[in-house]
């Protein structure tokens, strides 16, 4: 039986929230969460799909008939837990943008479309994207069940605008090798250090290209240790460097030019940049962060996938995790409206046209 809204957005949106944020679901344990959201989808009348992924973690996937618009977005968040609390109209705690708000708002939307006496959608929620995208990998399974799906709608916070696209994620170890000596003695010794150190100066001064869609590349070097004592001349030395980058981005390339006679680079990470179509009569812009949206779109059969959601990205991750029941009013508002855009015109080109070149 199609769902009737007896019971008001806010409330429902509220209710629901409340309830999928009191759970700690932080990456790995994505299950403890599973008994609510089978509620939330069973209020809903949902087919609903387990699929097992690893040990307490399960991607979830539920059709109202034979999807043509399919939302997404990720059930686990980043540690630590932080308990979810309201105060006024804004609620606080971890995942209440990231991603839990997500879904809400995604539901909430289906809710009425459904109410309205709209079908064939889906929702599709994923384990793992915050850490090793094992939800998102395993989803590819699900291919055969997205063969007549004309749009995919990932949920993110991007302040209710739709990302022109995302940069790539690259992540190096940079190792160096010295040899250890007493301290009072440096010339019998080589440090590993000072070489790590030119190394990653040598790559700061380098100029970082700009991308008019995407922004700037940019890198963080995240992890810098070396060396035993304070008295001992350090033999090792390693730094992490975790690199958003851009279409054609040469970063691999000036990091081995760049390299020591004593260092050596390993690719731990590559994952390419991504560009989304715009949508006429929706906000867009450029988002710093990654999501599982590149890898998602693949299900789509012409891959258009848009990325967009309520809250901010400038409080996700932190301790002061907020999002107000106006954005997530506003969030059901933007998924409806595109998914009535995709259902009204599907086939709309998934990949942009014209490749815009980075600049220096």
């Amino acid at each position: 039986m199609e769902p009737t809204p007896t019971e008001s957005t806010k409330n429902w949106l509220s209710r629901w929230l409340m309830c999928l944020c009191a759970l700690d679901t932080t990456s790995g344990q994505e299950d403890r969460g599973l008994p609510a959201l089978r509620d939330l989808l069973e209020e809903l009348g949902a087919d609903i799909l387990q699929q097992p992924v690893a040990e307490g973690r399960t991607n979830v996937f539920a059709t109202w008939g034979e999807p043509r618009i399919v939302f997404s977005t990720h059930l686990d968040t980043v540690p630590p837990f932080i308990p979810v609390r309201k105060e006024g109209e804004t609620f606080f705690g971890r995942g209440v943008c990231d991603a839990k708000g997500q879904a809400i708002a995604q539901l909430a939307a289906i809710r009425q479309l459904l109410a309205e006496g709209r079908r064939d959608f889906g929702w599709l929620g994923v384990v793992g994207e915050e850490t090793d995208s094992a939800g998102a990998t395993a989803a590819m399974g699900l291919k055969p069940r997205f063969a007549n799906c004309h749009a995919l709608i990932c949920g993110e916070p991007t302040s209710l605008k739709l990302a022109t696209g995302q940069r790539g994620v690259q992540h190096y170890v940079l190792r160096c090798r010295g040899r250890a000596a007493h301290s009072s003695t440096p010339e019998h010794g080589s440090s590993a250090l000072w070489p790590m150190l030119d190394w990653l100066q040598a790559l700061r001064q380098m100029p970082e290209p700009v991308d008019p869609e995407l922004g700037a590349q940019i890198w963080n070097l995240g992890v810098l240790d070396g060396g035993d004592a304070p008295n001992v001349i350090p033999d090792f030395a390693q730094a992490h460097v975790h690199a958003r980058v851009l279409p054609g981005s040469d970063l691999e390339s000036r990091i081995r030019q760049l390299r020591p006679p004593q260092g050596s680079v390993e690719l731990k990470l590559s994952e390419p940049p991504d560009r989304y179509p715009r949508i006429p009569g929706f906000e867009h812009a450029a988002m710093p962060f990654g999501s599982d949206t590149p890898q998602l779109r693949v299900l789509v059969p012409d891959r258009t996938a848009v990325l967009a959601g309520p809250g901010s990205i400038l409080v996700a991750h932190g301790p002061d995790e907020c999002i107000s029941l106006a954005e997530l009013e506003a969030g059901v508002d933007l998924n409806r409206r595109l998914a009535l855009h995709f259902m009204d015109q599907p086939g709309i080109c998934a990949i942009p046209s014209g490749e815009r070149k980075a600049k220096r």
